[in-house]
């Protein structure tokens, strides 16, 4: 019985259906398990700042070293059974997360649910690129993009209602909800139009290494796309140490007030959350409507690095402010202005690559970055443990610094 469905679904429902609610409630269900996430690894756990990075550079490290393995699970054998793998042990990992609260427990969940993000990360995509065809595909993509904004601040909020409880029970509940999720797309999810690779012609690892050669080759030869390469290295040498050690210095060095009556730390930081979230809309929107011209020039090197500077004054805010508002408003000001980076970064990067090698080229930018997390998490992590959360956050935006000097001297290629 199980065989045969992972095989094939038992009532196939209308492919497009399936990808909306699909993702929808996947997306929902991630952010109920995530959002407290820190929280809870800080409160409950009682990691310690070298802890709180190991485990994130474990969940990058599980991420980079498994995306080929499982992509070829998924380009050679079955998206959908691709699909279903990864998002039952997403669940498996968020619920053992929290349902064992050692650090033992903790590290082991990021291997279990960084394998199976790995074997869903674009196998959606592709996958209903094959079942709805590529005229008919962007539609779907916005259409789920909307549907998946609406869940995310719905989970977020439930987050918080729930961890009211006990922080630990939207994360159980998130991973199991997941998991069901999962065995759903194993009963309704359909693939009609999908054909494997024959044997003879699968070359997945020789083909990878000619990409990579491209890959390579294109950054010695356009500036742009090596400045890139560069640029995300300093910003995965940085990053992992911000993302992990914020709530700590959150929670470690101020006092949260009072909200409806309740100093709860599972409340405020979903609130944190939201308004993040809401800022960073505003901005993007400003943006695009009183700086167009800045955000769709040619050769946006100076805008960029603008927005570097700001995210490194928005991580040395939060790491020296004494006041709790205000270092959440540098925190705030540098993922307003990550968001507002992002489209133009990608589409400066986007427009200096082939089309036959822009995939490899881009998966390449990825790769730079979560390599810089590997290799800049642990001892950033092993100065906040020595030295203080500030100290490791002061740090880590030096590191950031050089990205804005590397924007600031590319010159437009003729």
């Amino acid at each position: 019985m199980l065989t045969s469905l992972l095989r094939r679904a038992h009532r196939p429902a209308d492919a497009t259906r399936v990808y909306y609610v699909g993702n929808a409630l996947v997306d929902l269900f991630w952010v109920l398990s995530i959002t407290l996430n820190l929280v809870y690894q800080v409160t409950v756990v009682d990691l310690s700042p070298f802890e709180l990075v190991v485990v994130g550079t474990v969940l990058e490290a599980t991420c980079f070293l498994f995306e080929i393995p499982t992509g070829i699970v998924a380009d050679l054998y079955s998206r959908r059974l691709s699909i279903i793998i990864g998002v039952l042990l997403i669940g498996a990992g968020f619920t053992l997360q929290g349902a064992v609260p050692a650090l033992w427990a903790v590290l082991l969940a990021q291997v279990v649910w960084g394998i199976g993000y790995t074997f869903t990360s674009g196998a959606w995509q592709a996958w209903i690129t094959d079942e709805v065809g590529e005229e008919r595909v962007q539609h779907v993509f916005t259409r789920e993009q909307q549907l998946s904004l609406a869940a995310t601040f719905v989970g977020t909020a439930l987050a918080g209602v729930l961890g009211l409880v006990t922080v630990q029970l939207p994360m159980v509940l998130g991973g199991v909800a997941v998991m069901l999720v999962g065995i759903w797309l194993a009963l309704r999810m359909p693939e009609e139009h999908f054909h494997r690779t024959p044997p003879q012609e699968r070359e997945t690892f020789a083909h990878l290494a000619r990409s990579f050669k491209d890959g390579l080759a294109t950054a010695r030869t356009r500036p742009v796309v090596g400045s890139f390469f560069l640029v995300s290295l300093f910003v995965g040498l940085s990053s992992e140490a911000f993302d992990r050690l914020w709530t700590a210095r959150i929670l470690d060095d101020f006092a949260l007030p009072s909200l409806f009556g309740s100093r709860e730390p599972a409340l405020w930081f979903t609130v944190f959350a939201l308004i993040s979230a809401a800022l960073s809309l505003v901005a993007s929107l400003a943006a695009n409507r009183w700086a167009g011209r800045a955000l769709t020039n040619l050769h946006p090197n100076r805008l960029l690095a603008g927005l570097v500077l700001v995210q490194v004054v928005g991580v040395v805010g939060l790491a020296l402010l004494g006041n709790l508002w205000l270092a959440l408003g540098a925190m705030w000001a540098r993922a307003a202005a990550q968001k507002v980076a992002y489209p133009v970064q990608s589409a400066w990067l986007n427009r200096h690559v082939d089309s036959r090698s822009r995939a490899t080229v881009l998966s390449m930018n990825g790769q730079a970055d979560a390599i810089g997390q590997v290799v800049g998490g642990p001892p950033l992590g092993a100065l906040g443990s020595r030295a203080g959360i500030p100290v490791a956050l002061v740090v880590s935006a030096g590191v950031l610094a050089p990205a804005a000097a590397v924007y600031a001297r590319l010159r437009p290629q003729r």
